[in-house]
């Protein structure tokens, strides 16, 4: 199985299974974290995520999941071993009073996160820098000057979108075609073996690797599909041990039939649920990331597993698209 993903027209070479910290500083810190990003860093990983928001819902906790990754990667003094992806422009979310569908994406809102960003990661350049999601009442051309400024000034090498919808990224690749730049080199979008069976997430916000999307990666294969809910909330771990997952919305039929095929390649390669939910990803018609976010060790371990078996494309064919 392929160890590197290049993004074209950059110097990006990533692993295929990536590090997401969502919970870093609520479920894990301090030596749990240190043994989280070590383990993953001496297993070949080298693609780190995180955002401004994680956390934000903690009293206190702005910005705390990347001054986890910060106080980890200055300390260890590892920041030139790994791909630092972080995101800006995410709504509040302090509450249950802060409403998902107001924008905070101007330029003062982008440069306010980023500077932020980058003093809790303790560097002075993020690698790959995302919109968390977008506003449409503001004009493509807005957007990516942003961005394109935020690259003069060097504070960001490359940029990218998250949560957005296929019209608005092909508007973004026209704009950058015409003005001969770089533009998205990558996109975070929900996406997992189940995702094309579940029933609409909760968050409306959130875009997911199906219709549009699903052919707008298809053909664009300049912006990398960073894939994030990887292992879909461990829904089909949950369902296979017995567990009630009737409230979840990948609680249908149709992957409650992919359930049993899930199970009959785990025992096919004596591989984990999850691992064969990653495999999934990389063996894809196009490239794509996996952002894995573990509770411990081992189960950053058990992902980066996953790179060792030889799982092919024919083993999914049958059962997705």
């Amino acid at each position: 199985m392929n160890q590197r993903i290049m993004i074209p027209d950059t110097d990006l070479s990533l692993c295929p299974v990536g590090l997401g910290t969502a919970a870093a500083g609520a479920k894990w810190s301090g030596k749990e974290a240190d043994a989280i990003f070590d383990t993953y860093i001496d297993m070949g990983g080298n693609l780190i995520d995180t955002a401004r928001v994680y956390q934000e819902w903690m009293p206190g906790g702005e910005g705390r999941s990347e001054s986890v990754v910060g106080e980890w990667s200055s300390r260890e003094k590892k920041r030139n071993s790994f791909i630092l992806m972080t995101k800006g422009g995410h709504p509040r979310f302090r509450g249950p009073q802060d409403d998902l569908h107001i924008p905070r994406m101007t330029p003062a809102d982008m440069r306010e996160d980023l500077e932020l960003s980058l003093k809790a990661l303790r560097t002075d350049v993020i690698d790959i820098y995302f919109y968390h999601r977008d506003n449409r009442n503001q004009t493509i051309e807005e957007e990516i000057e942003t961005m394109e400024q935020f690259r003069k000034e060097g504070k960001i090498r490359y940029y990218g979108c998250s949560n957005w919808s296929a019209q608005r990224m092909e508007e973004a690749d026209e704009y950058c075609r015409e003005h001969g730049y770089r533009g998205f080199v990558a996109d975070q979008v929900l996406f997992n073996m189940g995702v094309q069976h579940m029933n609409p997430p909760q968050d409306d916000t959130l875009e997911c690797m199906k219709g549009a999307v699903l052919e707008y990666h298809r053909k664009n294969l300049r912006c990398l599909a960073v894939a994030y809910t990887s292992i879909a909330g461990g829904f089909f771990q949950k369902y296979l041990s017995g567990a009630d997952v009737t409230g979840s919305p990948y609680y249908t039929e149709g992957n409650i039939r992919l359930a049993g095929r899930i199970q009959k390649l785990a025992e096919k390669y004596g591989a984990t649920i999850s691992q064969v939910l990653i495999g999934y990803l990389m063996t894809g018609e196009f490239p794509c990331a996996a952002l894995y976010g573990p509770k411990n060790a081992a189960q950053i371990r058990e992902a980066m597993d996953t790179l060792d078996i030889p799982f092919e494309r024919a083993d999914y064919e049958a059962e997705i698209m």
